[in-house]
């Protein structure tokens, strides 16, 4: 099975280890990435806390930020031994975090260095090394500069690209603007894959349904995901039939939310705030009627598991009251 036909985005502050087991219930096959987690957090910080996940997350690829060679490669053998399978470097988050940190976006006028941190890990670990970019930053206006930082960093062995098909402004535009103001640009990343064929792409950026999902395949090895499943993440059991063609796994949204209210049952017992987790499912019934009541009834100053079993309660029988409100 090609995971990474689709896959889901690192989204800071978004797709931590609650957020992805929730994905997976939905959605066995789709590729998971973790947040970007620092290279130096890794190496000095908690790395039960930062690292540890759910095996049935698996695939799943951590996102390392960073840009010392040495560091990149420790913490590339780290997830290895974690048990991750896979590891990305951050080339495309433009906020001011990363940049400060001389990481992320601002790398891509860097490619050489890319191209020694992708050179140390791979002489350090065994799982696929690869790389999650813009198309450009700042000044860099033309497709041969893109070709080129391609070239140099899959001639030191990175074979997948996934590539944000947005240039970044790290002067003059918000992280949150960047995802939305500069323009779409997909026929760069297909010529990529046109003047590259040996080398994998995914593109990423402006992807809301599987009818787009299907057209880039037709161009590109694979598609990435991001803010249009956190918004609507029932779309990955449309995604795990049309695309997988997987149509036995068909589950409805009763059904996810028990089992993540298992979950979260179990969670809280070890200290997890329910709020925490709740938080990712608030858009299970996107687009579905009773949507904004689902979304109110975990958006209280409290919010605890006799909610979700209201709602399940009015969902068994539509015309009674939920208790909370």
């Amino acid at each position: 099975m090609n995971h990474s036909l689709v896959s889901i985005a690192p989204m800071m502050d978004w797709t931590d280890k609650h957020c992805r087991y929730f994905y997976r219930l939905i959605s066995k096959n789709v590729q998971l990435y973790t947040e970007m987690i620092t290279t130096k957090a890794i190496l000095r910080g908690d790395k039960n806390r930062l690292l540890d996940f759910n095996t049935s997350e698996n695939p799943l690829v951590l996102q390392l930020g960073g840009s010392d060679p040495k560091e990149m490669a420790e913490c590339s053998l780290i997830a290895q031994d974690w048990g991750y399978d896979e590891v990305n470097i951050n080339v495309g988050c433009p906020s001011d975090r990363v940049l400060s940190g001389s990481f992320g976006a601002c790398l891509m006028k860097e490619p050489n260095l890319v191209a020694q941190c992708v050179d140390s890990m791979m002489q350090k670990c065994d799982i696929p090394v690869t790389v999650k970019h813009r198309i450009g930053i700042d000044e860099m206006e033309s497709y041969n500069q893109l070709s080129d930082f391609v070239d140099r960093i899959s001639d030191k062995g990175c074979q997948h690209f996934i590539v944000h098909a947005r240039k970044a402004w790290l002067r003059g535009l918000s992280p949150k603007e960047n995802r939305t103001i500069p323009p779409l640009n997909y026929p760069w990343v297909y010529k990529l894959k046109k003047d590259f064929p040996k080398l994998k792409f995914s593109i990423n950026g402006g992807i809301e349904n599987c009818k787009e999902i299907s057209k880039h395949l037709t161009k590109v090895d694979g598609v990435m995901l991001g803010r249009s499943i956190y918004h609507n993440p029932f779309l990955l059991d449309e995604i795990e039939g049309f695309i997988f063609k997987n149509k036995k796994s068909s589950i409805n949204r009763e059904q996810i939310l028990k089992k993540y209210m298992s979950y979260i049952s179990d969670q809280s017992q070890k200290g997890v705030p329910i709020r925490s987790m709740t938080r990712h499912i608030l858009g299970l019934y996107h687009g579905e009627a009773n949507a904004k009541l689902f979304r109110r009834l975990l958006s209280g100053k409290i919010v605890e598991l006799g909610h979700l079993n209201d709602w399940l309660y009015f969902k068994k029988n539509s015309s009674t009251e939920i208790k909370s409100f």
